[in-house]
């Protein structure tokens, strides 16, 4: 039996990015061409570690292989919610490697569960560190269909108490820094030795009596895949690992942790290097890639260990980075401090208190134990549906609670949803309190407040900002942390009545719906009108909306007037009666016929005034929806007329360029924007495969023209239908044409320098060449696309 053996942990995990009234992120200008830095990361990093390539030494690729399924891993819950909704493809291969892992590892499967939602575990008090240990078990269980052995601390943030509350709820390991161990010795004896051996497994001894396992991971070699270079060369990660080992006969694990970006988002190609030494390490006759539930099993601890209490991986002091100003950062310029996570912590640890006061006093009347009905909440987050509601309040509370007690009893989980949220460990972690990542734990704590506001009638919200107060951005304009809440936090408060104000917009363009989901709501409308005449557009209306999440109801009425471009006016009240909305439709109605425009804008600001709007108010998505619809016709106005005069002047810059003579530089212009246009059109339109014809032109006329296109908007978008074309295969009737098309694609876009995104293409074929799932009349065509698209046939 070897008694080698090398496991690498790799830690995934995005803090939750959505805004906190809608439960959705937002547009991400700094992540483009993608949506937002989740849909950006996924695809560099989360989507290629689930089918990471091995190359020979001519660069062909000689495998495809899951690295998750040969690695130690763990997702945060919360990431692992949006990639189930936004790529479920990616989140399929996450479970299904942890399902082939027990394959490999003698039953043990390699995924750990985390604590939820990344808090600070030390800085928490124990009940949420009970709430966060079980959210992050139900999450585990109800995804990869065990009960997790191992769990993940956020930062490796670790005190006692966590332990506790760790081994409480079964849980039978975690990893920590090699210097968060305090000292160690070999069960039975009396000495104790300072530092730590992280070759071993240890157990920790508890004051309750219970016992917990913990590893330590190898710091400096994770350092070295983190930041020196290792993911630059496959075979040196690989044999810098295999050098770690000592000359002993006793079991020895050499093992890593690291944040699991490393591979593929911080480090290019980085999971191509993790998979390369995977596979070259575990052909090493005296060395076994493991993880860490199957060592335990093969060897259980022979020494113990005591902890240093307050420590984490990425703070020298600690976990001071969370509440002092310490001097650990990021970045930033000369002078900065950091002297504003202290008053943030006060803030909102405050608030916590006063929510926390709110929640039992409120919850008690309908519950024996309030803190145990929140751990439970997570049957409803976990899937949120009307249905799972009134399940969770059937099933803890009762069969017949009326609606306002229900909306009551769901409005107090959700503060408490939103209490834990706000301590999100990123908030603290950068350079400033202006950050966006400091900006979204605010934005939780908003939501809470108002939350507690609309329930209980209280008022938080005075407190928490002269709390906020006291710390005071780096950036001298930006004022203090109750500035920036106030400028940036504040206004993105939505309420039911705010719904309306993006239900009206939405009735700008769409036909009438008698039902329809805005945001995180469900409109019912009752009744509409739309009025149209050139560029002006007025619709009035009256709907009943109804929150997702808390089941609050409440019926609105709008007008919204549209003068063109992105000019809007609109305005929600949930005070105007049936009779007077008639009413104030026919005065709206009447001076839209005799194109009073002012008049309008009197009569919605007159009886609409609860919520008045423009274009600026609404959500980032919902205005690049406006934007695009409004867009669409002009760039299609816009291309007309660049086609027109390239059509025109084409037979004149012909006879310029082929005599050699300079072409006026707007023309080249223009010749470009067409030639964009036309390939952005073949990737965008409905047809199922991709229009050769169409492309040959336009890729010759690139190249003969060279034309400066913006190759990688082209890229993103041949990626796109390039997968959809590969979905198409399996219920194909002429396959053959299909794997024509793809070959042509391919060799086209390569004589223009576009390299899309082929992943799903590589597996698709290797697949199908590896399972010899290819019918013989096409197998020749297979493996040419195999070789154009560097699979070794």
């Amino acid at each position: 039996m070897n008694k080698k053996f090398v496991c690498i942990h790799g830690h995934f995990y995005q803090p939750p990015r959505e805004n906190a009234w809608i439960e959705e992120i937002e547009v991400q200008d700094s992540a483009a061409p993608f949506h937002d830095w989740n849909e950006r990361i996924t695809q560099e990093c989360y989507g290629p570690n689930s089918v990471a390539r091995i190359l020979d030494k001519n660069d062909k690729i000689v495998d495809i292989v899951s690295n998750y399924a040969h690695m130690s891993f763990n997702f945060g819950p919360t990431l692992l919610s949006w990639l189930e909704l936004k790529s479920p493809k990616v989140y399929q291969a996450i479970l299904d490697a942890d399902r082939e892992s027990m394959i490999h590892f003698n039953g043990h499967g390699s995924a750990m569960a985390q604590v939820y939602n990344h808090i600070i575990m030390p800085l928490a008090n124990r009940r949420d560190k009970a709430t966060q240990v079980y959210w992050g078990i139900y999450d585990f269980k109800k995804r990869f269909g065990r009960m997790p052995e191992g769990m993940w601390l956020a930062e490796t943030a670790v005190d006692t108490e966590t332990l506790e509350v760790m081994a409480e709820q079964g849980i039978k390991f975690t990893v920590l820094a090699p210097y968060q161990a305090k000292k160690f010795r070999k069960m039975g004896a009396e000495r104790w030795k300072d530092g730590i051996d992280i070759t071993k497994p240890y157990l920790c001894n508890l004051p309750s009596g219970k016992t917990i396992n913990l590893f330590f991971y190898d710091g400096p070699h994770s350092q070295g895949v983190a930041f020196n270079g290792y993911l630059n060369d496959g075979r040196h990660f690989a044999d810098s690992l295999i050098s770690a080992f000592e000359d002993t006969d006793e079991p020895q694990l050499v093992h890593i942790a690291t944040d699991g970006e490393s591979y593929g988002h911080h480090h290019k190609n980085g999971e191509m290097a993790l998979a390369y030494a995977i596979d070259h390490i575990s052909r090493e006759n005296d060395i076994s890639i493991t993880n860490y539930s199957q060592y335990l099993e093969m060897f259980p601890p022979e020494h113990e260990v005591e902890i240093n209490d307050n420590t984490s991986w990425s703070c020298a002091h600690g976990i001071e980075r969370w509440r002092s100003d310490c001097g650990c950062h990021t970045g930033g310029r000369e002078g900065w401090t950091q002297k504003w996570r202290v008053g943030l912590r006060v803030a909102l640890d405050s608030l916590r208190d006063r929510f926390a006061e709110l929640f039992e006093e409120t919850i008690s009347a309908y519950h024996p134990d309030p803190w145990r009905l929140r751990n439970e909440y997570i049957e409803v987050l976990f899937k949120r549906s009307e249905q799972r509601i009134e399940k969770f309040l059937e099933t803890h509370i009762s069969h017949q609670l009326p609606k306002e007690d229900k909306v009551k009893i769901i409005r107090m989980l959700e503060m408490q949803k939103q209490s834990l949220y706000m301590f999100t460990s990123c908030g603290w972690f950068f350079n400033d309190v202006s950050g966006l990542e400091t900006t979204q734990i605010l934005q939780y704590a908003n939501r809470g407040i108002q939350l507690a506001e609309e329930t209980l009638s209280v008022d938080l919200e005075t407190t928490f900002k002269d709390d906020l107060a006291i710390s005071l951005s780096n950036y001298e304009e930006y004022g203090s942390a109750k500035d920036i809440y106030e400028k940036w936090v504040v206004p993105q408060r939505l309420s039911l009545t705010q719904v309306g104000m993006h239900y009206a917009v939405n009735s700008l363009f769409e036909d009438e719906e008698e039902s329809l989901t805005v945001l995180n709501y469900d409109c019912r409308s009752q009744h509409s009108k739309r009025l149209k005449a050139g560029t002006l557009t007025l619709v009035s209306g009256m709907t009943y909306v109804k929150s997702r999440v808390t089941l609050s109801s409440k019926k609105f009425s709008f007008a919204v007037v549209y003068m063109g471009n992105h000019h809007l006016i609109g305005g929600t009240s949930n005070n105007v009666d049936e009779e007077t909305f008639f009413k104030i439709e026919q005065k709206l109605e009447d001076n839209f016929q005799n194109s009073n425009l002012a008049g309008i804008l009197y009569l919605i600001n007159d009886n609409f005034s609860d919520r008045m709007f423009s274009f600026f108010q609404l959500f980032k998505d919902q205005q690049l929806k406006l934007l695009n619809h409004i867009m669409t016709e002009k760039v299609e106005g816009a291309i007309s007329s660049f086609e027109k005069i390239y059509d025109s002047s084409y037979p004149l810059i012909n006879v310029m360029k082929t005599n050699g003579l300079s072409i006026p530089g707007i023309m080249e212009n223009n010749l470009t924007a067409v030639f964009q246009y036309k390939l952005e059109e073949i990737f965008e339109d409905n047809h199922k495969l991709v229009q050769i014809p169409r492309l040959k032109r336009y890729t010759k006329d690139v190249l003969k023209w060279n034309a400066k296109i913006k190759k990688d908007r082209i890229s993103y978008l041949a990626s796109i239908k390039i997968s959809e074309v590969v979905d198409l295969f399996s219920s194909a009737k002429d396959k053959s044409k299909l794997l024509e098309n793809l070959i042509k694609t391919i060799k086209l876009l390569k004589e223009i320098d576009i390299h899309p995104n082929i992943e799903e293409l590589q597996n698709f074929v290797f697949t199908k060449l590896k399972e010899q799932d290819v019918a013989d009349e096409r197998l020749a065509k297979a493996r040419e696309l195999a070789e154009l698209i560097n699979l070794k046939v």
